[in-house]
């Protein structure tokens, strides 16, 4: 009996992981530079967006387990980028804020994060970016809307709004 075998290259699915991991390494290999994981600046820049989220509440968002920002986060705090804070309503959920430094470093990941982005996207036509944009946006509010940031932060040109 024969098999046929497909090309990979004919799913999405297949392409996106690839895509995934080709712009995580260097994303990984870019924030060593600032000293800090993908996981922590996934963590400075949510915190960053929303003050007072909590570290469960970002691994919601990020996809991430709660013991791998719970790390993250550890690490944040011991730098002094990240404060913890007592909820005011209820004692067993801990607020997250950014301090000074933190936002010195968020800004600077941002920048380094962009100019990775403009990198890899240089192939294509400013109209092809604004609908790659566009189209993944819809996928991940599908999939996985709780990774997209608070609605006042989107950007008008998402489609989000």
């Amino acid at each position: 009996m024969s098999r046929t075998h497909a090309d990979p290259s004919t799913r999405v699915g297949y392409l996106a992981w690839q895509v995934v991991h080709v712009m995580g390494a260097r994303l990984e290999r870019a924030l060593r530079s600032l000293d800090l994981t993908a996981a922590q600046h996934d963590a400075l820049q949510h915190v960053g967006w929303t003050p007072g989220t909590s570290a469960a509440e970002i691994a919601r968002r990020t996809g991430l387990t709660p013991q791998s920002m719970g790390a993250a986060v550890n690490a944040l705090v011991d730098r002094g980028l990240l404060v913890r804070r007592e909820h005011p309503s209820n004692r067993r959920t801990v607020q997250l804020t950014i301090t000074d430094s933190g936002e010195k470093l968020a800004d600077r990941a941002r920048e380094l994060v962009e100019r990775l982005d403009t990198e890899a996207l240089a192939v294509l036509a400013p109209v092809e970016q604004a609908a790659i944009h566009a189209l993944l946006l819809r996928v991940l509010a599908e999939l996985n809307p709780d990774a997209l940031p608070p609605r006042d932060l989107r950007g008008a040109d998402s489609g989000l709004v």
